[in-house]
């Protein structure tokens, strides 16, 4: 007699109700005559037991039972042992072409067999799952036919396929096999006699730990299907097939312990039905083997000798960019098991292999205080009102209700490394002697740095990639060709793309003794006037990076944007639903509208944008959660454009608070430059034209990607020489600040631009791949900071020939007031006045308004002294020396002289007339020698500070 077809028939070794009372050959045959090679029910029946041969065993009545001689003929699924034979002989013969890139990693690995290196690999890492190639199947020498079959009716295949694994594993690692012996599994390396079977099961039951559920199920995880389906094409017609689709994981349940093969003992007669398999619930046995107790209801549940495994439930929904317009985006549920659980993070995009299930809504008919069962409308009284009502409702018309949604039972999770517009694909590489790493199993990168996660990283490219790397990390001037590379549709603003590529290589994250996190990211907001191509660049940020969030400010809330506490509809607990700074952990969140939303959603985020992390009070859930993102805001002027008279606070509707938590602003304006405008012009028509090949970057997406993962494992120090010149830089930062007085910089410089000058020195250092901060990088990010920090612009200062104009006023002043004046003396009136009447023709001197304030702050300086130390003003005349000597330096020529010198006078003139100076002139002023001055021309002019002047705000 053939062995039971599957590891999952387990109840063979066991008699079960449907023997013959009398006639019984022999208790073998007795034990094997139940055996049967019909694989599990479809997958929306829910059949107690692991076997369900026809007729079921409660549907044939006693008395015929009991007459029936003989053995009951087994029926066996020849195509199902054919498929078993064929996929264990694929495992066995497989070898994988051998390359430079694939080096063994680990001592296990000695033998070219791709999967019999992987099952010496299950031994020595105590792992349990096997992962196959699907593309290894499709090139196997049947052409296909094992493929296809796998495929197209996974479902009904997988118990023999598990068969053909446990035959592996007990060929070449039987010590491990008989280790973790498969529950009821009878696949032996020899040929020994159930009887003998029996007695060494039982001898290594006792040898292992009592506690059943720890032993450890085996496996099999596909991956790279040819195709990935999306979320709204999965349809009824793939039930039970293998499939791949691609979602965003938006939930995640803890983890829980799943009864997968169950051991009932009889509340009558204490008898042991071992391995009841149960099938998306708790299965009973039917009734009990005893032929004189046929117990059907009474069961107890041994824990000890049931099989456990790990449970999670994942809630995944539509990727961003497969959503079409208008409508809501689909959810799935997925079911992991094993060591699958815990692979899939909310926020990730993956791609999932396992096959659509069918399982009861519970959601649907459940009833508070009710037991949930389906139950058949007998009212037939429709209508029964005098000339009848009609009918109204759907479940009126005898419509079923819908208490059916379909799942998906995953063996398989891999993370979705395409970027938004690209199809999702797999195309992994697998080693096998590094399998988890090369397939993306292990816990994520971000954990680990240095030189181990780089090398970890290395091992998941092919060798053509490593040496592209290699080619980009030693080319000179790196940093510039990677700005020009990013966003290459948009033409210019290189400043900003030097900032964005800092953000997506971020800073190096550090946690003090004391266990505070210092943040790494880099927070970036732009700000600019309409049409300057700042939502362009959040959308490539979100389409470049595989971890990013779009959102816009007016349409999002707090709870959106933080964490959401929701009700599970099916166990009624709080759960925390994950917003959008959470989904984008360890990435970037781009946040549209930053100055639409309001003060209070703004508010919400002050804690996730510098501590890093989230904390919710709510529903009796007390919980800190990570938000280690980056923000990447844009934001559009108060009043449509940028105002650069006023400061960078009053042109966008921010707090304080917030502004600082920012690392870069940038202020994009749209200023009229013909030759700029060509350019721009000349760009977006070739766009329109040529598309793809108007533009041609050196470095392609997949070239950037690569290059920016492997330089964001680098973690630099800072040099003794880089720590110096930091100093100096933050020193010369707040001495601009605190001449220019409240308000003359776009924000006041505070202790986080330091940190923000530290994280982009780090930053420009990783995206050069180096272990050390110069101080080049130190310059380069203080020249950065500073192109970020927009000083308010003022009008130039206009000065008239104030000189001249006062020299007439005076003329005009003597010939008025002298009564006794000639006709000579009185001409020049009317000439003075003809001459003053063109005055829009008068010459004017411009100067800087930062000049201004410079020459005004020096003589006012020099007048309040005086003030200080004599009590008396200081002359005209010696003001004006003292203001040439000091800028004796700058000055080459007499010429030059004397233009400041009647510089000078127009500044004193405009600071008489802005109530800052007061002018004191006339004859009534004494001497050094305590003289009248009333000597005749002599017109002395003494300055001093006017008393309405506050000195401490200039």
């Amino acid at each position: 007699m053939s062995s039971p077809p599957g590891p999952a028939y387990e109840s063979d070794i066991a008699p079960t109700p449907r023997e013959p009372r009398s006639d019984a050959p022999s208790s073998r045959s007795r034990r094997q005559m139940p055996s049967s090679g019909r694989p599990r029910g479809p997958p929306s029946v829910s059949t107690p037991g692991m076997h369900s041969d026809a007729p079921f065993a409660e549907d044939v009545p006693m008395r015929a039972r009991r007459v029936v001689g003989g053995d009951i003929p087994k029926v066996v699924d020849t195509t199902g042992e054919l498929l078993s034979a064929r996929f264990e002989k694929f495992l066995e013969e497989f070898t994988e072409d051998p390359t430079p890139a694939m080096a063994p990693t680990s001592s296990a690995v000695t033998t070219n067999r791709y999967y019999i290196a992987q099952i010496h690999g299950l031994s020595q890492f105590q792992l349990s799952t096997i992962y196959v190639d699907y593309t290894h199947i499709m090139d196997h020498e049947d052409a296909g036919v094992l493929a296809g079959a796998i495929q197209g009716d996974f479902y009904r295949y997988h118990p023999y396929l598990l068969k053909a694994l446990h035959n592996m594993i007990a060929k070449y690692e039987p010590q491990y096999f008989r280790e973790h012996r498969q529950p009821g599994s009878t696949t032996n390396g020899t040929d020994t006699s159930l009887a003998s079977n029996s007695i060494s099961e039982e001898d290594e039951f006792h040898k292992k730990t009592p506690n059943q559920q720890t032993d450890k199920i085996f496996a099999l995880a596909f991956y790279n299907l040819p195709l990935v389906s999306r979320v709204r094409q999965l349809r009824t017609g793939q039930i039970g097939k293998l499939v791949s689709m691609s979602g965003t994981v938006t939930r995640t349940s803890e983890v829980r312990p799943e009864l997968h093969l169950a051991t009932f003992i009889c509340e009558n007669c204490n008898n042991i039905i071992p391995d009841v398999e149960q099938i998306f619930k708790y299965s009973e046995p039917t009734q009990c083997v005893n032929q004189t107790c046929m117990n059907r209801s009474a069961w107890r549940l041994d824990i000890r000798q049931s099989t456990f495994i790990d449970w999670q439930k994942v809630r995944i929904q539509e990727n961003s960019s497969e959503i079409p317009t208008g409508s809501m985006p689909r959810t799935m549920d997925v079911i992991l098991r094993g060591e699958m659980v815990e692979r899939a993070k909310a926020g990730e995009k993956c791609i999932f292999t396992g096959t659509l299930i069918v399982v009861p809504d519970v959601s649907q008919f459940r009833v508070p205080g009710s037991k949930v069962t389906a139950i058949r409308d007998t009212q037939t009284n429709r209508g029964g009102d005098a000339g009848g009502s009609g009918v109204g409702g759907l479940k009126a018309l005898g419509v079923r209700d819908l208490t059916y949604r379909m799942a998906f039972l995953a063996n398989m999770v891999t993370p979705d490394m395409s970027t938004q517009g690209q199809r999702s694909n797999q195309h992994l590489k697998g080693q096998a002697g590094n399998i988890l790493t090369s397939l993306n199993q292990t816990i994520e990168m971000n954990d680990g740095t240095g030189d181990d996660a780089q090398q970890a990283y290395l091992d998941t490219l092919t060798p053509t990639e490593i040496e592209d790397l290699r080619k980009m990390v030693q080319m000179p001037n790196i940093f510039m060709r990677l700005v020009d590379s990013l966003a290459p549709t948009v033409y210019g603003h290189t400043v900003v793309k030097k900032g964005l590529l800092l953000q997506l290589m971020g800073g190096v994250s550090k946690v003090t003794p004391e266990s505070m996190a210092l943040r790494g990211d880099i927070n970036i907001c732009i700000v600019g006037d309409p049409s300057t191509s700042k939502s362009q660049f959040l959308k490539y940020i979100c389409s470049f990076l595989p971890r990013a969030v779009y959102t816009s400010g007016k349409a999002s809330s707090a709870a959106g944007l933080t964490a959401a506490v929701v009700k599970d509809e099916e166990t009624g607990e709080f759960t925390i639903e994950a917003g959008a700074l959470m989904l984008a952990d360890n990435g970037i969140c781009a946040i549209d509208e930053f100055d639409k939303m309001d003060i209070a959603d703004q508010v919400a985020i002050h804690e996730a944008m510098e501590q890093q992390t989230i904390s919710i009070a709510k529903a009796g859930i007390q919980a800190t959660l990570n938000a280690r993102t980056s923000i990447l805001a844009a934001a559009n002027p108060v009043g449509g454009r940028y105002n650069r008279k006023t400061t960078l606070r009053a042109n966008i509707n921010m707090s304080a608070p917030i502004m600082s938590r920012f690392d870069l602003f940038f202020v994009v304006l749209d200023e009229c430059n013909e030759q700029v405008d060509e350019h721009l012009a000349r760009h977006i028509v070739g766009l329109h034209q040529l598309k793809d090949e108007a533009i041609e970057p050196e470095f392609s997406t997949e070239q950037l990607q690569r290059y920016i993962r492997f330089a964001r494992l680098f973690q630099p120090v800072f040099t003794d020489e880089a720590r110096h010149t930091l100093v100096d830089r933050y020193r010369s930062l707040r001495s601009d600040d605190a001449q220019g007085g409240v308000g003359r910089n776009s924000y006041r410089i505070t202790v986080r631009q330091l940190e923000s000058l530290i994280r982009l020195s780090e930053a420009i250092a990783k995206a050069t791949c180096v272990d050390q901060v110069t101080p080049e990088f130190v310059d380069e990010a203080y020249k950065l900071l500073k192109q970020s920090i927009i000083s308010v612009e003022k009008d130039d200062v206009e000065f008239e020939d104030e000189v001249a104009a006062t020299a007439d006023d005076d003329d005009m002043a003597d010939a008025d007031g002298g009564a006794d004046s000639d006709a000579e003396d009185a001409a020049p009136t009317p000439s003075a006045r003809a001459s003053a009447t063109p005055a829009p023709a008068r010459a004017r001197t411009q100067i800087k308004y930062d000049d201004y304030i410079k020459m005004q702050n020096l003589l006012l300086s020099r007048v309040n002294n005086d003030r200080t130390a004599a009590e008396d003003g200081v002359e005209e005349e010696d003001l004006v020396t003292w203001y040439l000597e000091g800028v004796e330096s700058e000055l080459n020529s007499r010429e030059e002289m004397e233009e400041r010198r009647g510089l000078a006078l127009k500044v004193l003139r405009k600071m008489v007339k802005t109530n800052v100076l007061l002018q004191i002139r006339g004859e009534g002023l004494a001497d050094e020698e305590g003289e009248d001055g009333e000597r005749e021309g002599d017109g002395r002019v003494m300055y001093v500070v006017h008393p309405n002047c506050a000195i401490d705000e200039l």
